[in-house]
């Protein structure tokens, strides 16, 4: 399998030859509103997270346009297209246990729909962790940037950060990866001017000054998991605690208690200056 390790230029594409067990799959998702960039930088974030170092990375002309793209050995349509003008490479490699494991991710982005390809060469004979149904080692491509968080924070300023697993009474967030997270992520990098606060809110079992703290807590829980984890600045976020006083549900009723345990993400300013 070839891996580009530089720009076509002089008529040739610098590349690698991985030898071991291949693995090639695509995905296509629904992307309005994100760019190729946006698509990358989570993906990228939890391939480094589980090892891998980066090899080399390019965009669109900058890799060799025409001539880059036809160098590799992309899947056919419709598994997988390319728009020449729009278009992510990027290609990593880890020490694994059986030797050196290599992997090229390919997005391209085709009006609102990408296009992700993901090439992996591993040496120890069994299969790949990417598999056919995306259920892998680096999450779900489909489910790598939840689109619904970042329409709602650019259309009405605020989010709920439906995915996040706190215990019953804890305000310590579970382990795990969690896809509005890394959405919320992408959207403060590429808005580096806006600042957002994070907001807890509980169910009313209980007082509201022990409500109002156990909120705080969990927002304060995330706001260091965005910090921490996926590098986000400080200054763009602030944490804050709402106990039981802005309910979304009925807290008559299981579903409306589940409803009001939550952290909501609200846009506070564009400009921190």
């Amino acid at each position: 399998m070839k891996i580009a390790t530089g720009a076509w230029a002089d008529g040739s594409l610098p590349s690698m030859t991985a030898e071991g067990m291949v693995s090639q799959n695509a995905w296509k998702i629904s992307v309005a509103g994100l760019t190729t960039m946006q698509i990358l930088l989570p993906i990228r974030e939890q391939l480094i997270a589980d090892g891998y170092e980066t090899l080399f990375t390019c965009q669109d002309d900058a890799c060799g346009g025409f001539d880059f793209r036809f160098a590799l050995n992309i899947l056919p349509p419709p598994k997988m297209q390319v728009n020449l003008g729009n278009f992510r490479y990027w290609a990593g490699t880890k020490i694994g246990d059986d030797g050196p494991e290599h992997l090229a991710l390919l997005i391209s982005q085709i009006a609102r729909t990408a296009y992700v390809q993901i090439d992996r060469v591993s040496k120890n004979g069994t299969q790949p962790r990417v598999s056919t149904r995306g259920q892998s080692a680096v999450a779900p491509i489909a489910n790598a940037i939840p689109t619904d968080v970042i329409d709602a924070l650019n259309t009405v300023g605020r989010a709920v950060l439906d995915d996040l697993s706190f215990a019953p009474g804890s305000a310590e967030l579970a382990d795990g990866r969690y896809g509005t997270l890394a959405a919320l992520a992408v959207f403060l990098r590429v808005n580096p001017n806006l600042q957002v606060a994070l907001v807890g809110h509980t169910d009313s079992a209980g007082s509201l000054e022990g409500n109002i703290w156990l909120s705080k807590r969990r927002a304060r829980a995330v706001r260091q998991r965005l910090i921490n984890v996926h590098g986000v600045r400080a200054d763009q976020v602030a944490a804050e605690g709402m106990g039981y006083l802005s309910p979304v549900g009925s807290n008559l009723t299981e579903i409306g208690r589940n409803a009001n345990r939550r952290v909501e993400v609200i846009v506070t300013s564009t400009d921190p200056n």
